[in-house]
Protein backbone atom coordinates (compact mmCIF):
# COMPACT_ATOMS: atom_id res chain seq x y z
CA UNK A 1 0.00 0.00 0.00
CA UNK A 2 1.33 3.41 -0.93
CA UNK A 3 1.61 6.10 1.73
CA UNK A 4 -0.94 8.21 -0.12
CA UNK A 5 -3.50 5.38 0.08
CA UNK A 6 -3.80 5.59 3.87
CA UNK A 7 -7.43 6.26 4.88
CA UNK A 8 -6.57 9.28 7.04
CA UNK A 9 -4.62 10.96 4.24
CA UNK A 10 -7.36 10.15 1.73
CA UNK A 11 -9.94 11.75 4.04
CA UNK A 12 -7.79 14.88 4.41
CA UNK A 13 -7.32 15.09 0.63
CA UNK A 14 -11.10 14.79 0.16
CA UNK A 15 -11.64 17.56 2.71
CA UNK A 16 -9.09 19.83 1.01
CA UNK A 17 -10.67 19.24 -2.42
CA UNK A 18 -14.09 20.04 -0.95
CA UNK A 19 -12.76 23.33 0.49
CA UNK A 20 -11.25 24.24 -2.88
CA UNK A 21 -14.54 23.62 -4.66
CA UNK A 22 -16.50 25.48 -1.96
CA UNK A 23 -14.18 28.47 -2.37
CA UNK A 24 -15.04 28.51 -6.09
CA UNK A 25 -18.78 28.36 -5.36
CA UNK A 26 -18.59 31.12 -2.72
CA UNK A 27 -16.54 33.33 -5.08
CA UNK A 28 -19.21 32.76 -7.72
CA UNK A 29 -21.89 33.87 -5.23
CA UNK A 30 -19.96 37.05 -4.44
CA UNK A 31 -19.23 37.85 -8.08
CA UNK A 32 -22.95 37.51 -8.91
CA UNK A 33 -24.13 39.64 -6.00
CA UNK A 34 -25.64 42.18 -8.43
CA UNK A 35 -26.97 39.69 -10.99
CA UNK A 36 -30.78 39.77 -11.18
CA UNK A 37 -32.59 36.62 -9.96
CA UNK A 38 -29.35 35.00 -8.76
CA UNK A 39 -29.70 32.64 -5.78
CA UNK A 40 -26.61 31.88 -3.66
CA UNK A 41 -25.38 28.29 -3.61
CA UNK A 42 -23.29 26.25 -1.19
CA UNK A 43 -21.88 22.75 -1.05
CA UNK A 44 -22.87 19.97 1.31
CA UNK A 45 -19.97 19.01 3.55
CA UNK A 46 -18.68 15.46 3.03
CA UNK A 47 -19.41 12.93 5.74
CA UNK A 48 -16.52 10.92 7.14
CA UNK A 49 -18.40 8.16 8.95
CA UNK A 50 -19.08 4.59 7.90
CA UNK A 51 -22.10 5.64 5.83
CA UNK A 52 -20.53 8.64 4.08
CA UNK A 53 -18.68 8.70 0.77
CA UNK A 54 -15.32 9.45 2.39
CA UNK A 55 -15.69 6.81 5.10
CA UNK A 56 -12.57 5.92 7.02
CA UNK A 57 -12.08 2.18 7.13
CA UNK A 58 -10.95 0.62 10.35
CA UNK A 59 -12.12 -0.62 13.66
CA UNK A 60 -13.01 2.75 15.12
CA UNK A 61 -16.47 2.71 16.68
CA UNK A 62 -18.72 5.68 17.15
CA UNK A 63 -19.39 7.34 20.46
CA UNK A 64 -22.75 9.01 21.01
CA UNK A 65 -23.23 12.09 23.14
CA UNK A 66 -25.29 11.77 26.28
CA UNK A 67 -27.00 14.68 27.97
CA UNK A 68 -26.83 13.92 31.70
CA UNK A 69 -28.24 17.23 32.95
CA UNK A 70 -30.43 19.97 31.51
CA UNK A 71 -27.44 22.36 31.69
CA UNK A 72 -25.50 20.41 29.05
CA UNK A 73 -25.53 21.47 25.41
CA UNK A 74 -28.01 19.57 23.24
CA UNK A 75 -26.46 17.00 20.89
CA UNK A 76 -26.43 17.86 17.19
CA UNK A 77 -29.44 16.53 15.34
CA UNK A 78 -31.64 16.69 18.43
CA UNK A 79 -34.53 19.11 18.62
CA UNK A 80 -33.94 22.22 20.65
CA UNK A 81 -35.73 25.54 20.90
CA UNK A 82 -32.50 27.51 20.39
CA UNK A 83 -30.67 27.34 17.09
CA UNK A 84 -27.78 29.76 16.55
CA UNK A 85 -27.71 29.12 12.78
CA UNK A 86 -31.40 29.96 12.26
CA UNK A 87 -31.34 33.22 10.33
CA UNK A 88 -34.97 33.14 9.30
CA UNK A 89 -34.36 33.22 5.54
CA UNK A 90 -32.66 35.55 3.12
CA UNK A 91 -33.80 38.97 2.13
CA UNK A 92 -34.45 39.18 -1.60
CA UNK A 93 -33.84 42.47 -3.36
CA UNK A 94 -36.29 43.86 -5.92
CA UNK A 95 -34.17 42.44 -8.76
CA UNK A 96 -34.64 38.94 -7.28
CA UNK A 97 -31.06 38.58 -6.01
CA UNK A 98 -30.70 37.10 -2.52
CA UNK A 99 -26.92 37.18 -2.01
CA UNK A 100 -25.92 38.60 1.38
CA UNK A 101 -22.30 39.76 1.00
CA UNK A 102 -21.61 39.73 4.75
CA UNK A 103 -22.71 36.10 5.08
CA UNK A 104 -20.75 35.07 2.00
CA UNK A 105 -17.58 36.77 3.24
CA UNK A 106 -17.96 35.04 6.63
CA UNK A 107 -18.28 31.70 4.82
CA UNK A 108 -15.18 32.48 2.73
CA UNK A 109 -13.19 33.34 5.85
CA UNK A 110 -14.28 30.18 7.68
CA UNK A 111 -13.55 28.11 4.57
CA UNK A 112 -10.02 29.53 4.32
CA UNK A 113 -9.30 28.74 7.98
CA UNK A 114 -10.65 25.20 7.66
CA UNK A 115 -8.60 24.62 4.50
CA UNK A 116 -5.46 25.87 6.25
CA UNK A 117 -6.12 23.48 9.15
CA UNK A 118 -6.62 20.52 6.78
CA UNK A 119 -3.44 21.28 4.82
CA UNK A 120 -1.48 21.64 8.05
CA UNK A 121 -2.75 18.27 9.28
CA UNK A 122 -1.93 16.68 5.93
CA UNK A 123 1.62 18.02 5.78
CA UNK A 124 2.29 17.12 9.43
CA UNK A 125 0.95 13.61 8.86
CA UNK A 126 3.29 13.17 5.90
CA UNK A 127 6.15 14.50 8.03
CA UNK A 128 5.40 11.98 10.77
CA UNK A 129 5.32 9.16 8.24
CA UNK A 130 8.64 10.26 6.78
CA UNK A 131 10.14 10.35 10.26
CA UNK A 132 8.77 6.88 11.00
CA UNK A 133 10.41 5.36 7.93
CA UNK A 134 13.68 7.26 8.46
CA UNK A 135 13.50 9.63 5.47
CA UNK A 136 14.04 12.80 7.49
Amino acid sequence: MAITDLPMLAALRTKMQWHQERQRVLAENISNSDTPNFKPRDLVEPKFDRDGPGAIAGGMGSLSMVRTTANHIQASGASDSFNANNRGGYQTRPAGNSVNLEDEMMKVSANQMDYAAATSLYSRSLGLLKTAIGKR
